[in-house]
């Protein structure tokens, strides 16, 4: 069956893929009248570039061949964020704040969760040259706007931010093995797991640990969280910049999980999420990843965000698209030709049909048109309610 796709993979069927279309131009004018640049890196690229800063995570996820011209092993991208950071530091290489933003397909070796794509539509914007609380509200504002923009607002943000737990692993001293159980179990919320593993460190650290997946909740958890971790200038600064992040936002629907670590690995700051009852996992990530541009050649204060939009354009609500209007063969007859143009040039889409073709099995017609008195007029298909455009 020469026809079937491998698992997770599929077309975009006219109606999705005019649906796609439609939110990819929606969102990156929507960036581009904030002064995000489009970019657009290439599907294939040095295995070592694509996995840059990212971690073993991305790696299993990154197929793998080898460049018959070079001999070097090339990588099908996973991510585009690490390709529009080479971008940043090694071919703009500007000295200020660069906005970048981007959407084109990756491709995963493996699904995400058993109804994922692995060939997502990844959408993003990253902001570059700026170590703020200020930038990172605006990467934060610019995600909500894009899903409300899209039709799927976020009906909930869950802040966190990686230096709390990487405070406390360095206060523990803790080896690499340790830290990646300790992490693991947090991403699982096992708690059960967690104690058993934190048994042996010395308290408050222990304690400390053990609190992180009960701050989660609203602002308050911030004062909790400040009130019983320890008083450590890592912990100091994080629950600093997440109380900066609420009091800027007054708006979005935050919330706070001091022990989501997802990305641990790459970000280094403030992490986000967006959230949507239409979907059980976050429909849109993204957080700071300071330095990842020091792999080439220069290391850049970096947030941003991204989401899928083939899973976004799935939780959209279904908007008819606008009948079209059939038209007879234009061969021949200037005036005919010059009044579809005119048509399309109004946005309106005209099938005209070739010799034979008595109808449009493709975009559904709800006129058509018709010469009277010598005029091409629109009419309606099969109705007496008849009108000129």
């Amino acid at each position: 069956m020469n026809w079937l796709l491998p698992e997770h993979l599929a077309d975009a069927l006219p109606a999705e893929a005019a649906r796609i279309e439609a939110l990819r131009r929606t969102l990156l004018d929507l960036f581009r009248v904030r002064g995000y640049e489009l970019v657009m890196p290439p599907l294939l690229e040095h295995l070592d570039s694509l996995l840059t800063g990212s971690g073993q995570d991305l790696s299993l996820r990154t197929f793998k061949l080898v460049d018959q011209l070079s001999g070097r092993t090339l990588g099908l991208r996973a991510d585009i964020t690490p390709q529009v950071a080479r971008i940043d530091a090694h071919l703009l290489n500007r000295q200020g704040v660069t906005r970048l933003c981007y959407c084109d397909s990756v491709v995963h070796t493996l699904p995400a969760s058993l109804a994922a794509s692995r060939e997502p539509i990844q959408l993003g914007a990253e902001l570059y040259g700026h170590a703020s609380v200020a930038a990172d509200r605006e990467v934060i504002r610019l995600m909500a706007d894009a899903l409300g923009a899209a039709g799927v607002p976020a009906e909930r943000i869950d802040l966190g931010h990686v230096g709390v737990f990487r405070t406390l692993v360095a206060a523990a001293g803790l080896d690499l093995g340790t830290e990646e159980a300790l992490l693991q179990l947090l991403q699982a919320k096992d708690v059960p797991g967690l104690r058993e593993r934190c048994t042996d460190l010395p308290e408050p650290l222990r304690s400390a640990f053990l609190g992180l997946p009960e701050f989660y909740g609203g602002v308050e958890v911030l004062a909790a969280a400040g009130r019983a971790l320890p008083a450590l200038p890592g912990i100091a600064s994080a629950l600093e910049t997440l109380d900066r992040l609420q009091e800027a936002l007054p708006d979005l629907p935050l919330s706070f999980d001091l022990a989501d670590l997802r990305g641990y690995r790459y970000h280094n700051g403030a992490v986000f999420a967006a959230y949507h009852r239409a979907s059980a996992s976050a429909i849109a990530r993204g957080g700071r990843y300071d330095g990842v541009g020091q792999a080439f050649g220069r290391a850049r204060p970096s947030t941003g965000f991204s989401a899928d939009l083939r899973e976004i354009a799935r939780l959209v609500p279904g908007v008819p698209c606008r009948a079209a209007i059939l038209a007879p063969c234009s061969d021949g007859d200037p005036r005919l030709a010059e009044r579809i143009a005119a048509l399309r040039a109004q946005g309106e889409v005209v099938v005209e049909c070739l010799p034979g073709e008595t109808g449009s099995e493709g975009p559904q017609c709800d006129r058509e048109l018709i010469e009277r008195a010598g005029q091409w007029r629109v009419e309606a298909i099969g109705g007496t309610n008849r009108h000129e455009r």
